[in-house]
């Protein structure tokens, strides 16, 4: 059975997600107006009955000086990623971004490959052989996985490595940790969590720590303090106008698809985080804490509040994104792990990012560019 590739509307684009239980919020319409400096584009594949199967959010980026571009799909396409014929997707997706100037093609398969136990997570901590999470026996292996990554390969498809200290994809994590849900009541979820996650909760309560849903008027609250994390935790900031932006564009599309929540004590705003939803999968976004009063615990006040408010809507995962995958005690990142880790989910590797080289000459000079960055 042939697959057609076409433009699809927004509306198109937005139906089809709304039928799935989990799609990436970089799968959405609305992602492509978070990015201003990227252009956007919503494909879609029609079987032979004209019906639409399959969806992907494509960003363009030109390369300096070229009209050339990158062609990205975050976290995506939206695909059968289980057909026995992946091919049968994928190659009309390169012939139309080829005709639409792209050089090279990047995406990122939400296929997970592997999963580790928050015991499993522990232990590797623990294990002063272990220098990174990837060479440690995993808890639960997705065959499926492997056969997908060999079957890209085979098609021409190169995979990113993880780079630096970090262990992060080029683009989005490839590591991840969440909790699941699904089946378990608020209760249970609780009672999965570390005793120092716990005590902190109580601590936090006593303490007097408010945890609250902000607005529009209170994201410059949040920048303030997100300011002072990237210092202490060394990234680079995005800019106000970024979440401006983001709140404008993924809220105009549903009011739930992103939440701001604020950690008050005695008039101070200690911690704020920003949540997203699409469908039953609910991610921990962007987060910020200041140094001031941390006995007070906010981190943990706020994440659980957020989980509670998630579970209200009926999500089925609560994710909470990127972690490192070096263990090594010298990573900076090494005490946001094991934050993560006491909330007793688990640890999970997807396939990562894939390049497709169109044109090899324009692919490598944008790796040599990115390089000198």
């Amino acid at each position: 059975m042939s697959l057609r590739l076409a433009a699809i509307t927004r509306e198109q684009h937005l139906a089809f997600v709304q039928d799935r239980p989990s799609v990436s919020h970089m799968q959405v319409p609305s992602w492509g107006d978070v990015k201003p400096d990227w252009r956007a584009e919503s494909l879609g594949w029609f079987d032979e009955g004209d019906r639409l199967v399959g969806v992907g959010l494509v960003l363009f980026r030109p390369l300096p000086k070229v009209k050339r571009y990158l062609a990205y799909l975050p976290e995506g396409p939206v695909i059968d990623w289980a057909a026995p014929d992946l091919d049968r997707w994928l190659r009309p997706m390169l012939t139309h971004l080829k005709e639409r100037g792209a050089f090279s093609v990047k995406m990122g398969p939400p296929v997970a490959a592997r999963r580790w136990s928050a015991e499993a997570v522990k232990a590797a901590i623990a294990d002063p052989r272990a220098a990174r999470l990837r060479d440690v026996e995993a808890t639960a292996h997705e065959p499926a996985a492997f056969d997908i990554a060999d079957r890209l390969r085979r098609a021409g498809w190169q995979q990113t490595e993880p780079s630096g200290e970090e262990g992060f994809a080029a683009g989005q994590p490839r590591y991840v940790f969440q909790v699941p849900f699904a089946g378990r009541s608020l209760e249970e979820v609780q009672r999965g969590f570390n005793q120092q996650w716990r005590r902190n909760i109580k601590k936090a309560e006593k303490a007097g720590v408010k945890v609250v849903q902000g607005g529009y008027e209170d994201l410059p609250a949040f920048y303030g303090i997100y300011l002072e994390t990237a210092e202490r935790d060394r990234f680079i900031p995005r800019p106000l106008a970024y979440f401006q932006q983001m709140w404008n564009a993924l809220r105009a599309e549903d009011p739930d698809r992103m939440r701001l929540y604020l950690a008050h004590h005695e008039g101070d705003v200690l911690a704020a985080a920003t949540m997203l939803m699409v469908g039953e999968h609910v991610w921990y976004s962007y987060g910020a804490s200041t140094s001031r009063k941390r006995e007070t615990q906010p981190n943990n006040a706020i994440q659980w509040r957020m989980m509670s408010d998630a579970h209200r809507l009926g999500a089925r995962v609560y994710d909470l994104r990127g972690i490192t995958d070096t263990l090594e005690e010298s990573n900076h990142l090494l005490g946001l792990l094991r934050f993560k880790v006491g909330t007793g989910g688990e640890a999970i590797e997807y396939l990562g990012e894939w390049d497709y080289p169109l044109n090899k000459v324009l692919h490598k000079a944008l790796g040599i560019y990115m390089s000198r960055r």
